[in-house]
């Protein structure tokens, strides 16, 4: 049972091939997940030091509700990012959090570097590093279907759980990925290339152990209200049924679903890769993470288009809103099935599918406007072309050319090369999906994860029509706060209607944390103010955060982009940022 007193950690150093278990911290005051790791890289981190320093701890934390609770299912993946040297997050589900929770720890810490290619086998009485250097340059599925047979323990549980690299990570993109359990990812700022800098292809974890759950009827009592509450109301309807994809033709009617590179907010097209057209067409089946009754994971069924002499060949491909944005409306494509294709092709490489494909929307108009010519991009881009889409990601992740090794650093590092940086759709990373207006373009740039979920400010911009400066970084400091709750235990941020402030204090007391359940408004705060501490102290300046022209001329449902308001937001919320961190 997860206990008030202390955190237990794994600590692997790939250097010396050791292992140990910390006793660490104090689990009232940094919760969990999101706070347990950024306490973990106050005290381990090298905040001066580049993120390749082979000493830069790589972090993976879960929540002191995590098994108890369904929709606990998510592991905080923390480290400084190669994409801009700032401390960073990032969060996934899958089967890691519960395979963790049965090894009997509540994070794992990776220092060091290994001397070839290796897996991390781990779990609650064995820790290996294996030579693994026949997996270099294997794509992210040659690679989980070796590590399947190579990792399997003969007293394995059930609970175990492979996170894994493809050659993008090892290539060092600054936007690599690292695939958890084939359909979940720690998808931004570069995770996948510190593992890369590791030279760790892989980690298993074993859930090989037994955790005890609490006893009385207070906790069977609340356990039952969660479970009835997302499994028998219609609170989590829409992620079941068409899932995140549902937002398209809704974005789409609000002039906010970004098309070719933003440069429009809308386009009939949108039916064509809707979420209806997806479960209609493609919908193969669903599943869901470790721990979760909902199943919002929505796997499409691509058949092979490219092969010559495999006419029967399929692949089960995931697919999501954020990918669908970034491999469709954002290239222009309009086929549901050509979507699949292209997320296939950048799941095999393992790079973020929102920052991958919005390099590439950046490089299409580059080439377009003649900044850049095929003897860069080495094939044709064309928005709507999926063939040359699907070459290019190859050559992405594979760093085939300086153009390509460019890009794959971020779109800003190749507009500063060759030009086009009014139109690079970054939002302190490669944007997500939600053009939706001023405040949510503010608060993405400056955010912590540069991620929609950070706040709820693309919710903000469609309810609110009234431009109010001071109301709007009042919510988006509010609201980041009542998400570090959330982070820190660490549930799925699709569940927040459910683990409301209060639902969360009675989950904890049921499993016998009052103390926390009674510090949690306090904590949470802590949190959020120690999170921007270690983000500042690595070179995070809010105050000098750039909004490209290309999010100016957009128009949204409410007209044009107001550009005075948004800088009085962003500078705003920098100041209310910086306040947060010196207090």
């Amino acid at each position: 049972m997860w206990t008030q007193e202390h955190f237990r950690v794994l600590h692997v150093d790939l250097t010396a091939r050791k292992s140990r278990v910390l006793e660490f911290g104090n689990p009232v005051d940094a919760l969990g997940g999101s706070g347990l790791a950024a306490a973990l890289y106050d005290e381990y981190g090298l905040p001066q030091e580049p993120a390749h320093h082979p000493d830069q701890p790589l972090i993976f934390a879960i929540g002191p509700l995590t098994g108890y609770y369904p929709l606990m299912s998510k592991v905080v993946c923390a480290f400084k990012s190669p994409y801009h040297e700032q401390y960073a997050e990032s969060h996934a589900g899958g089967r890691m959090a519960l395979a963790m929770r049965f090894a009997g720890y509540h994070a794992l810490m990776i220092t060091g570097r290994a001397a070839t290619l290796s897996v991390l086998q781990a779990g609650s009485r064995s820790m290996q590093i294996k030579d693994v250097h026949y997996l270099r340059g294997k794509d992210v599925f040659s690679t989980g279907k070796l590590l399947r047979s190579l990792t399997r323990s003969s007293d394995s549980r059930g609970h175990r759980s492979i996170i894994r690299i493809g050659p993008a990570g090892e290539k060092g993109s600054s936007y690599a990925c690292i695939n958890v359990d084939t359909y979940r990812h720690f998808g931004r700022l570069g995770a996948g290339a510190i593992m890369g800098l590791k030279n760790l292809k892989a980690v298993a974890m074993e859930g090989d152990a037994d955790f005890q759950m609490p006893g009385g009827k207070a906790y069977a009592k609340i356990y039952k209200d969660f479970f009835q509450k997302v499994t028998a109301t219609d609170m989590m309807r829409k992620y079941h049924d068409l899932g995140t994809p549902q937002n398209l033709i809704p974005l789409n009617e609000l002039k906010s679903l970004p098309w070719r590179n933003l440069q429009a907010t809308s386009d009939p097209a949108v039916d064509r890769i809707s979420g209806e057209t997806f479960a209609e067409e493609l919908l193969l089946r669903q599943t869901a993470c470790a721990g979760c009754p909902v199943g919002c994971v929505h796997i499409g069924l691509l058949r092979q288009q490219f092969a010559k002499d495999h006419e029967f060949l399929y692949r089960q491909v995931s697919y999501d809103y954020e990918p669908i944005f970034a491999m469709g409306s954002m290239l222009g494509l309009d086929a549901a099935s050509n979507v699949l294709v292209l997320l296939e092709e950048t799941e095999k490489v393992g790079l973020d599918v929102m920052s991958a494909g919005v390099a590439l929307a950046w490089a299409t108009e580059a080439l377009d406007t003649g900044l850049i010519s095929e003897k860069e991009t080495l094939v044709p881009l064309r928005f709507g072309d999926v063939k040359g889409y699907a070459q290019a990601i190859r050559h992405l992740g594979l760093a085939s050319n300086d153009f390509y090794k460019t890009l794959a650093q971020g779109s800003l590092v190749a507009a500063e090369k060759y030009g086009g940086g009014d139109f690079a759709c970054v939002l302190g990373q490669e944007m997500a999906g939600y053009a939706t207006g001023e405040v949510y373009f503010a608060s993405q740039a400056t955010s912590f994860r540069h991620s929609h979920l950070d706040t709820g400010a693309y919710s903000y911009d469609q309810k609110r029509k009234e431009q109010d400066t001071d109301a709007a970084v009042k919510f988006l400091v509010e609201d980041e706060q009542g998400r570090m709750e959330l982070c820190s235990m660490v549930s799925c941020l699709f569940a927040r209607s459910v683990y409301t402030h209060d639902a969360l204090q009675e989950a904890l007391a049921a499993v016998e944390l009052t103390d926390m359940a009674d510090n949690l408004t306090q904590a949470s705060a802590n949190v959020q103010q120690l999170r921007w501490k270690l983000k500042i102290a690595t070179g995070f300046d809010p105050h000098a955060v750039k909004i490209p022209k290309r999010f100016t001329e957009v128009e949204t449902w409410r007209g044009k982009i107001d550009e005075t308001f948004m800088w009085d937001v962003q500078k705003n919320y920098a100041d209310a940022i910086m306040k947060m961190a010196s207090t």
